[in-house]
């Protein structure tokens, strides 16, 4: 079959140029896109009357079976001659429909096929990202549940700061993946717009009813530039930083968990169900899973470099490098699209050691600000209180004990308004307690934030049922 644009050409494709530029072997996943796309182009044409009702209705039924053939067979996708997913179609649709097939194409340019299907493409993968971020986030909500008013030291500087609630730390995880959800919602929004109707790049010369096409298609509204709407790639670029930003979040916490389940810290135990072992050391656990989630980062935060770099230099409106956009798209939703359930399916499996996290919250003198907080009330300027309670630290390291060891009199020794109630404020329940502010890790705060939490979820839910 000839080629799309063959009648310019005298000569035949250098045959390892063709080979090498061709997009179909990547492509090939926007069937159902480019599908959805040329029933609402076809339509378009049967309403301004370049089609007659039996060319439009053989046209839709054309395009149906072809959705329906490659469904059953998927080896049909397997096609060495097509040069893209729009070529393919034709070709397909040729085979079902005849000559017939080729007045499909009337009105309409590759370039604003393109740039539909990606916009499907990205819209699609936008709500089932947002759906598998959201089963993590219950994922998470489930375990702070779970974990009640357990604590563990909270890290700064990679060491013990104070002691939280094993909830507030799962809940600040929480609070990232918010962000990546309202993220990914924004760049839906932005990417819903459709530019069928802006053919090569001057507009369509047909009169298409652009803004019934878009309601076709699920689209609020149309692009408005027709050379900008060829040469767009901003929501795919705006959609990749998104997953880049979101993978780095997962990489934090693969890390995260992968430092609590060394014997070192001994905070949680792995996952078998998620783990490997060793062929050489019998002993071993690997977390495979959080090692790989952390190499994925670096792999889709590539594929937001290689973006920007492919479409900085770019005149207007549309050039072949446009089709290098693609693979990084395809490559970094289909990452995190198959990576969220495992982290979630992870996270149900983990196991906490609770007793050895409790251990932790009481160990290491983490109660020192507590302990300066005492002083402050009794009358102390914290600036001074801070350097006796740092005076205290020091003499309990010496000797090998917490604060709440030390002598009432060596305590005296170093700020005269120490008293027996000092002893009072540095218990657990105390100390977690004092941090009573919104977003705090006193216990009741904590409770309001898994409800907060769980309300939300229960709001998304209850909007997707709506839209169902």
């Amino acid at each position: 079959m000839k080629k799309m644009w063959s009648g310019r050409f005298r000569q035949p494709l250098n045959p390892a140029f063709e080979r090498w530029q061709r997009s179909f072997p990547f492509d090939c996943r926007l069937l159902k896109c480019e599908l959805e796309a040329s029933a609402a182009h076809a339509r378009a044409l049967g309403r301004c009357g370049l089609l007659g009702p039996q060319e439009l209705s053989a046209l839709l039924a054309g395009l149906e079976e072809i959705g329906r053939q490659v469904s059953a067979r998927r080896e049909l996708l397997e096609d060495a001659d097509a040069e893209d997913i729009h070529h393919y179609v034709e070709k397909r649709l040729a085979l079902i429909v005849g000559d017939l097939a080729y007045k499909l194409h009337s009105g309409r340019s590759r370039n604003e096929q393109i740039a539909t299907d990606l916009r499907l493409y990205t819209r699609s993968a936008c709500d089932e990202i947002s759906a598998a971020v959201c089963s993590l986030i219950r994922a998470f909500v489930a375990r702070a549940e779970e974990a009640g008013d357990a604590a563990m030291p909270a890290y700064t500087h990679m060491q013990r700061a104070e002691p939280v609630l094993v909830a507030h730390w799962l809940l600040a995880y929480v609070e990232m993946l918010w962000r990546d959800l309202e993220r990914i919602e924004q760049c839906r929004q932005r990417a819903n717009r459709c530019p069928l109707g802006t053919s090569a790049v001057a507009g369509a010369s047909l009169p298409l009813d652009r803004e019934r096409m878009a309601r076709e298609l699920g689209f609020p509204s149309i692009t408005a530039n027709s050379v900008d709407a060829v040469s767009d790639r901003d929501f795919v670029l705006d959609f990749v930083n998104a997953l880049s930003l979101m993978a780095v979040h997962l990489s934090r916490w693969a890390e995260e968990m992968l430092l609590f389940s060394t014997v070192e810290y001994g905070l949680l135990q792995l996952p078998e169900a998620y783990s490997t072992g060793s062929s050489a050391l019998p002993q071993k656990m690997n977390g495979d899973l959080l090692e790989l989630t952390r190499a994925k980062a670096g792999r889709i935060i590539g594929h937001a470099t290689a973006l920007l770099v492919a479409t900085k230099g770019l005149p207007l409106a549309y050039n072949k490098d446009l089709q290098e956009t693609q693979e990084p798209l395809f490559d970094a939703a289909e990452t995190i699209i198959s990576l969220l359930p495992l982290l979630a399916g992870w996270m149900n499996a983990v196991e906490f050691n609770f007793e050895r996290m409790h251990a932790a919250a009481e160990s290491g003198c983490i109660n020192a600000l507590a302990a300066a907080n005492y002083l402050a009330r009794k009358g102390v300027p914290f600036r001074i209180a801070h350097e006796h309670i740092g005076k205290a630290v020091s003499l309990a390291v010496e000797r090998c004990c917490e604060l709440e060891h030390l002598e009432l009199g060596d305590l005296q020794a170093i700020d005269s308004h120490f008293d027996a109630d000092f002893y009072e404020c540095l218990k657990l329940e105390r100390v977690l307690g004092m941090h009573d502010v919104p977003g705090g890790t006193a216990p009741e705060r904590v409770r309001q934030a898994i409800a907060a939490a769980r309300g939300r979820l229960t709001l998304i839910d209850e909007e997707a049922h709506a839209h169902a």
